[in-house]
């Protein structure tokens, strides 16, 4: 593709001026030069830099490390590292360039740079990246080898040209390459594929790549050179050229060599590099007695705003041959440039000088710290490893022997093949914990892993004798792996066994199977797990298992999401109508997935009409329900930082009301014991000391958890509180099909757990590490690394993506871990998707994250400020007076609900047991319609109290009328009743669900539908003309003596008399068996901070 200078040559005619921007001047068009500007073109989001470099060569900046390939293609554009079109594509506002064209010098004080084109430029930052030239020999000079016909160097196009012509001569049959290094190799290589007759490698050492590969790797690399008839003469290290002078001028004969003369017709000196400081020189700027341009850590050199890096630059007194540490500088200087405040600034640190080559045919790798045997036998102190990264554990005094022989620091594990021509050594510590380095011949696939296993500098989860041999393969960590007999509900002591025996007898429902073996209707942790059992055993019985959401809708929740978001449906009944078994209520099952789905498209608020009753209690009262029917409180604390100001707000509040407080492994606090009729207050109270609603009760975001970071930390690299920070209020209300948390770390001691979460963030002096799908519970699962050194601008989109595709794909109550883990082609998958656009969706997915996160608004404003919201937070809509569900006791200085005992007794009431006979009831008149707030699309439900002692839940079911029950649950003894979700079974029977444990209740007899030990009264109601709502009753005396709440209430006594869960009955004894002082002290003391804590059961010591 032919360039057009009128376009690419810098600016276009016509253009915009970019003056206003901060202009950086990159002298040099080379392989490090072209990295840095991708990477500001990249990092500058803002458009903040206009960038123009200049490059010597005719030609667009190409991959130097494939020289070799020349000789096959001979295409100049076979080896650009980006296509002529790349730089047509890019903004000329921000970027120009100049090709032929070398800046001459640099008046670092006026900030110009002038051009062997006679331009001169104005800068405001100057990136030296002028490379290196070839090394020579004290017998030859620069002069000397351009005025001899037949010596080269082996550096650039113009190089590879001139020896293709040479060698194209009559005669050439005899070539030779001094050095047996990378590029002595690489040449050697050239010149052996242009078929010259004899090549022979001039090297000073014992073997090639000496600074790579210890003696037995360069031997068996030796041996391979030399099987391909290339001759390599070792310790060889010429004195002088041999020349003969012709008409044309001075040619190339051979070398001297201890007296003798090594003939040959052409020769590449390939000894190394040196710096193109010449420029900096020149201008005054310091360079390095060695060579190179001095830098500091910060890649600056003695001119203010002028940098340099790559080849010409000298750190620490090194400068560097190899791309990656150019590279590396490139990035650092890229993102110090267009960072903020947020992240520490990036300093030079020692480079990665691992290499993998394919040289003469042979694979050649080094990594890490190659020889770090060989210093470590040489250093005084035995630490091979830098300073600080990686401790090496010293050998332990023997018991059995006084004299013990040290074998040092470090030890090696080698595998010498020569039948495969296949040498690994691999350095460890002494322990093995640790991996150092090593080098490789032949089988070099695992490079790239090693590589990433030495930087990480972390202690190795596999002995060394695996990286040679292969792990053991392990069974996979999951139920399929447990024993019949292994309990997976403590709540119920149900075994995998019992679940695999409910499907074999024809059980295929998940339902049926919990409501037989009651797993998961205690707790709820353990309901992963079986459903993972479930499924396995439905798919050794040949069963198909059904993703459909639930009876009333025959569709996965994913299938769902798209087809609510395809047709634009934006409420709980035209869903049902459209999608699902028209003239149905739902079930606890669908109206909150339903309820989530609509949450997540559109953000409305969930107390609205036509969504409030379809939410579970949490979202239905905004707040987290707790066992004594009461709720919990939880303030937003955005990366966990808080003003001490709120911290007092927040000690005053929970003192006013009697709240039991508690620090959250979220760096939130939790107030607990709140009543539903006094939840509006306190949230007023939180709003005035400017505090918002945390939406802990949400399957939403939780919180973003964070450590200190740059903000304190000595050892801080990122600002991980201002990022969480940012990240939390960006997410915060944002509903998915299972809560999600997130936690950035400041660097990579990982104060913030952020591989537990479900997204989480280190930082490195490069960026940020994300990782995705990890989270705690019943299955801990260890987030994935998802990408590497994310620049700062960067990490939100990936995130919003990440989130978006999950709350689009994944199952209703699937948290990120499962859904990675089935998501086909997993984390590979994901990445496809989320970071390369696989799918052409990333802007769809930016777009909807966008909208959901601007219709943000703090839930608990709006309750507060609207009195028909308000209102729906009193305890019993037909008087103010309230009544408590359990005794309140006081442990460690703070009031808590009396314990529950381990179980309950089997409870079924019936209206048999009530003195007055059915017949004689009576319509009592309990509420207005109103305090219902009906409506045609939705159930509504309240809370009335009747009489002395008895608490009524009733219902409005559009369509179908009205129904009351008793407010108790007799699973729990908890009065939440009105707080269940109410549904139809495929029947079309009736059931309010509790809330605390999701035992169903049949609305028209009572009877629980999946536990027959439990049976609740029900009663006939209904509306009259004057819109009041009656129900069938017997008198009040009759119920307050069956169901009153004083007669059921749980009280501290009731969980002695019954046993207490063993969780909850500990003594602290002695070696001796003996209690100790402290807990013989508070036996029976109503004031013990023991009390409620100490049973029976006995923890050992």
């Amino acid at each position: 593709m032919a360039i057009d200078m009128n376009t690419v040559n810098g600016r276009s005619e016509g253009a915009p001026s970019p003056n206003d921007r901060v202009q950086i001047m990159v002298v040099g068009l080379g392989m490090v030069g072209i990295a840095f500007i991708e990477k500001m073109l990249t990092l500058d989001v803002k458009g903040k830099y206009f960038i123009r470099t200049c490059g010597e060569e005719p030609m667009l900046a190409y991959n130097r490390v494939g020289l070799t390939e020349y000789f096959q293609h001979r295409n100049i554009e076979d080896l650009y590292l980006n296509d002529v079109s790349w730089y047509a594509e890019q903004n000329p506002d921000h970027f120009a360039f100049h090709i032929g064209e070398q800046v001459v010098t640099i008046d670092s004080t006026a900030k110009t740079v002038h051009t062997s084109k006679n331009n001169t430029f104005k800068y405001d930052i100057l990136v030296l990246a002028t490379g290196s030239a070839a090394g020579l020999p004290p017998y030859m000079t620069q002069e000397r080898l351009r005025s001899i016909q037949g010596a080269f160097v082996y550096r650039n196009i113009a190089d590879l040209e001139s020896i293709i012509k040479y060698t194209e001569k009559p005669g050439i049959t005899r070539a030779s390459v001094v050095g047996g290094g990378l590029l002595g190799l690489e040449a050697a290589k050239a010149v052996y594929d242009m078929q010259v007759p004899e090549v022979s490698i001039l090297i000073r050492q014992d073997y090639p790549l000496n600074r790579q590969l210890d003696a037995s790797a360069g031997e068996l690399v030796l041996k391979k050179i030399e099987g391909m008839g290339v001759q390599v003469r070792t310790r060889c290290e010429p004195q002088a050229v041999v020349t003969r002078h012709t008409e044309e001028g001075e040619v190339f004969q051979g070398f001297e060599v201890s007296g003798e003369v090594l003939e040959s017709d052409l020769t590449i000196f390939a000894i190394g590099i040196t710096p193109r400081d010449d420029l900096a020189r020149s201008s005054g700027i310091e360079v390095d007695p060695r060579g190179g341009i001095k830098v500091g850590d910060d890649l600056q050199t003695s001119a203010s705003g002028v940098y340099a890096i790559g080849e010409c630059a000298s750190w620490r007194g090194n400068f560097y041959g190899l791309i990656a540490p150019g590279v590396e500088m490139a990035d650092i200087l890229a993102f110090n440039l267009v960072s903020t405040a947020a992240h520490v600034p990036r300093s030079m640190n020692p480079p990665d000088l691992s290499t993998r080559l394919k040289l003469m045919g042979v694979d050649v790798a080094s990594f890490g710290d190659f020889f770090a045997d060989v210093r470590a036998a040489k250093a005084t102190s035995p630490d091979p490893v830098a300073s600080g990264e990686v401790a090496i554990s010293q050998s332990k005094p023997s018991k059995h022997r006084r004299n013990v022989v040290s074998d040092g620091p470090v030890q090696c594990l080698t595998y010498h093949d020569p039948f495969s021509a296949t040498y690994k050594k691999y350095i460890f510590t002494k322990d093995g914990q640790h991996l150092l380095g090593g080098m490789m011949i032949g089988d070099v696939g695992d490079f790239t892993k090693l590589v990433a296993i030495t930087k990480k500098k972390k202690k190795l989860d596999v002995p060394p004798s695996a990286f040679i041999l292969g792990a053991k393969k392990e069974g996979e960590d999951d139920g399929g792996d447990l024993d019949d007999d292994a309990v997976v509900c403590s709540c119920h002591n149900v075994t995998k066994g019992a679940v695999g025996s409910c499907v074999k007898s024809g059980m295929t429902d998940f339902a049926a199977v919990k409501a037989k073996t009651k797993a998961g209707s205690g707790c709820g942790g353990c309901v992963p797990m079986v459903t993972s059992i479930f499924k396995a055993e439905m798919k050794k019985s040949g069963h198909t298992l059904s993703n459909n959401l639930c009876i009333h809708f025959k569709m996965s929740r994913q299938d769902l999401f798209q087809v609510v978001k395809i047709k634009k449906l934006r409420d709980f009944a035209t869903i049902m109508s459209t999608l699902g078994v028209p003239g149905s209520v739902g079930c606890e099952v669908c109206k909150p997935a339903v309820a989530s789905v609509l949450s997540s498209l559109y953000n409305e608020h969930v107390m609205k009409p036509e969504h409030h009753h379809n939410q579970d209690t949490n979202d239905r009262f905004l707040a987290n329900i707790q066992r004594n029917g009461t709720f919990s409180v939880v303030p937003r604390i955005p990366g966990g930082e808080i003003s001490p100001e709120k911290l007092v707000a927040i000690g005053k509040i929970a003192s006013e009301y009697g709240l039991y407080t508690k620090i959250t492994g979220g760096q939130r606090i939790d107030m607990f014991g709140a009543a539903k009729q006094d939840l509006p207050s306190i949230w007023e109270k939180l709003h005035e000391a400017g505090l918002e609603s945390g939406h802990a009760y949400g399957k939403s975001l939780r919180t973003v958890k964070s450590c200190v970071g740059t903000t304190w930390c000595r050892f801080g690299v990122g600002d991980s509180v201002g990022l969480a920070i940012d990240l939390e209020n960006r997410y915060r209300g944002v509903r998915s099909p299972h809560k999600f948390k997130g936690g950035v770390s400041g660097c990579v001691r990982e104060c913030a757990e952020a591989q537990s979460k479900d997204f989480g963030l280190i930082a490195t002096d490069k960026g940020w590490n994300i990782f995705v799908g990890g989270n705690g519970g019943m299955k801990p699962r260890h987030a994935q690394l998802f990408a590497q050194d994310v620049p700062p601008s960067k990490v939100v989109r990936i995130i919003d993506r990440y989130l978006m595709y999950y709350i689009r794909t994944a199952d209703r109550l699937v948290r990120t871990a499962p859904w990675l883990e089935s998501l086909e082609g997993g984390i590979e998958k994901l990445r496809q998707v989320i970071l390369e656009d696989s799918l052409g969706i990333c802007a769809d997915l930016d777009a909807e994250m966008d909208s959901l996160i601007g219709l943000y608004e703090d839930e608990w404003k709006r309750a507060v400020n609207d009195p028909d919201l308000r209102k729906q937070f009193r305890q019993f809509v037909n008087t103010d007076e309230t009544r408590p569900a359990v005794e309140i006791i006081e442990e460690r200085g703070q009031k808590r609900a009396a314990d529950w005992p381990r179980e309950f007794p089997s409870a079924k009431f019936d209206a048999s047991s009530l003195a007055t006979p059915k017949e004689q009831w009576s319509w009592v008149s309990m509420c207005s319609v109103s305090d219902l707030m009906p409506t045609e699309s939705n159930t509504t439900s309240v809370a009335v109290r009747y009489g002395e002692d008895t608490q009524l839940a009733i219902f409005h079911v559009p369509g179908r009328g009205y129904y009351a029950s008793q407010q108790m649950c007799p699973h729990k003894r908890a009065s939440v009743l009105d707080h269940g979700i109410v549904g139809d079974d495929k029947d079309g029977n009736l059931y309010v669900s509790c809330p605390l444990h999701k035992r169903n209740y049949r609305l028209d007899n009572g009877d629980c539908t999946n536990d027959d030990q439990f049976k609740i009264l029900t009663f006939e109601a209904r509306s009259t003309q004057t819109e009041s709502v009656e129900v069938l009753l017997p008198p009040a005396e009759d119920l307050d003596e069956v169901i009153g709440s004083s007669k059921w209430m749980v009280k501290k006594a009731t969980a002695e008399a019954l046993g207490r869960n063993a969780a909850t009955s500990i003594d602290i004894v002695a070696p001796s068996g003996e209690l100790k002082d402290s807990a013989k002290a508070t036996e029976g003391n109503g004031s013990s901070g023991c009390e409620g804590a100490c049973g029976d059961s006995k923890l050992e010591w």
